[in-house]
């Protein structure tokens, strides 16, 4: 029986044996490290309770719509983020090309601190860090140098080895490909990790003290939802959390079948990735209520988010709590297992596009792109510098990366390509939530309107003064320089001719008399 273009398409590029397991790797990529570590204190900071509200409607006004249109990217187009936008139209390819080096450098440093969660859930056996969390973290683990000693390449054992293996198990995922590597991660992993962390929420809620973390997180302050700024970080964590906008989706969305159902696959990722931002609140605030009682001060006193929560005031909660080294064991476990997953995604991000572009192998590809980009992994981020220029790629590379690329592509898709039309056709196909106008204003208005919004803000405040009192020309090279750099390296790279065989129209349906509505 003769395959169909579609079949020996997938042959080649791989595809995700089912729905299901379409839906668990993308859970996968947008449950992450700042669902556990981000989403509370966000929620914390701007209204608590009340927080809900705008953090519901920037999931619904923004969040899901792109989702869709990330979704309808790459299924529709059946390529990665850059062949996809080459088939939507051939001058957007560098937008592709952009995402793509997004992704390249968040690979080098989220591997780090996957490697740090490594270690840090073997210390919560014997509590390793003894009795000053903060001092250990910086000084007898990471042995932090200054940042005015600028970049060092004195290495340090305890966070080389763990790097070192963290990268091997993800260059052997990444070789096994989509079904078997990716696919199978997500199978695995996802169900241990909801396993781990409800485990984890319950003993937290058991601790002395655990309601008054919650109250101090769910307490509604209504005032808050008057400050545009509440609003805009309600956007922020959306746009961060669910992985959009930086190719992720649009490569995953490619590698299942026409007749999928991605709508109403969107809303499944979109509402499971904020039900499990709820879940971590309540379990982290319930360990910072306990730690607030048994330090005699308020919740507002121990509350932090990002690297602060993880590795300094989590242990200090494990030191303190009746079963610590249980609690420490699963939270960190969580990490690894959430961070394992999305770093996955980030990487399949990149192979895939090198194999669109280029004729190469599953491991050929895996091998030029994530070889490269863990050597370079390591040689950062095992050496005494390493959390500073963590701390500046992070922030950079996502406020002006990711929110950035998302606004151009939106504004390009919608108003000078005028294709939303078209791709709300190709969802509305085989999807169970109808497409209409609503997505097109949303997509075309409101969304890139409150990123840009949140972007000039940013690009203030960071102007006003250097980011984090760090050194000028660390702040130039590893905060502007990167951000900027992947931009050029996506124009430069669009120079490249693909290879002879990969055509650049939307690959036919029969079935389907828009399909090649849009393509040029």
């Amino acid at each position: 029986m003769t395959a169909t273009p579609e079949q020996t398409e997938a042959a080649r590029r791989g595809a995700f044996s089912s729905r299901r397991v379409f839906i668990l790797a993308a859970i996968g990529s947008a449950v992450g490290l700042g669902n556990i570590w981000r989403f509370p204190y966000v929620a914390y900071e701007n209204g608590g309770g009340a927080f809900i509200l705008p953090y519901l409607i920037a999931l619904l006004t923004a969040g899901i719509p792109f989702l869709f249109l990330d979704y309808a990217l790459g299924h529709r187009n059946r390529g990665s983020a850059p062949l996809s936008f080459a088939r939507l139209r051939k001058g957007t390819e560098f937008l592709g090309w952009w995402q793509v080096g997004i992704c390249a450098i968040i690979a080098i440093y989220y591997a780090a601190i996957i490697g740090w969660s490594m270690r840090y859930m073997f210390f919560s056996v014997d509590k390793a860090w003894g009795s000053d969390p903060e001092k250990f973290f910086g000084g007898e683990f990471l042995s932090a140098a200054d940042p005015s000693a600028g970049v060092t390449f004195d290495f340090v054992p305890g966070i080389l080895v763990p790097l070192l293996v963290v990268w091997v198990v993800v260059i052997a995922i990444m070789a096994l490909g989509v079904q078997k590597g990716v696919g199978a991660t997500s199978v695995i992993f996802i169900p241990v990790l909801l396993l781990a962390f409800v485990a984890l929420v319950v003993q937290a809620l058991l601790l002395p003290g655990a309601t008054e973390g919650l109250n101090a997180l769910f307490t509604p302050n209504w005032s808050a939802l008057k400050d545009t700024a509440v609003w805009a970080a309600a956007f922020g964590q959306i746009f961060f959390s669910l992985s959009i906008g930086f190719g992720i989706m649009i490569t995953y969305s490619s590698y299942v079948g026409r007749r999928t159902d991605m709508t109403g696959s969107g809303l499944v990722v979109g509402f499971a990735n904020s039900g499990f931002e709820l879940l971590c609140g309540i379990g982290v605030f319930s360990a910072l209520g306990f730690m607030a009682q048994a330090s005699g001060v308020q919740v507002g006193d121990v509350a932090s988010g990002g690297i602060g929560l993880a590795f300094i005031a989590f242990p200090a909660i494990i030191s303190q709590a009746p079963a610590g080294g249980l609690i420490g064991v699963l939270f960190f476990a969580s990490l690894i297992l959430a961070g394992l997953t999305s770093l996955v995604s980030i990487l399949e991000v990149v192979i895939s596009a090198v194999r669109d572009k280029f004729e190469m192998s599953r491991v050929g590809a895996t091998a030029v792109v994530a070889l490269p980009i863990a050597v370079v992994s390591v040689l950062l981020f095992s050496t005494t510098s390493a959390l500073t220029v963590l701390d500046i790629m992070d922030n950079f590379i996502n406020k002006f990366g990711i929110l950035l690329v998302a606004v151009v592509s939106m504004l390009v898709i919608a108003w000078a390509l005028r294709a939303l039309p078209a791709l709300a056709r190709h969802l509305n196909r085989y999807g169970s939530i109808p497409v209409r106008g609503w997505w097109v204003a949303l997509i075309s208005v409101v969304t890139p309107a409150v990123l840009a919004l949140i972007l000039v803000k940013e690009l203030r405040d960071t102007a006003a003064e250097t980011y984090g009192g760090y050194p000028d020309w660390m702040v130039a090279v590893f905060g502007w320089g990167v951000a900027a750099a992947v931009v050029v390296v996506g124009v430069l790279v669009t120079l490249v001719r693909w290879r002879p065989d990969t055509p650049l129209t939307v690959p036919e349906d029969e079935t389907d008399p828009t399909a090649l509505e849009v393509a040029r």
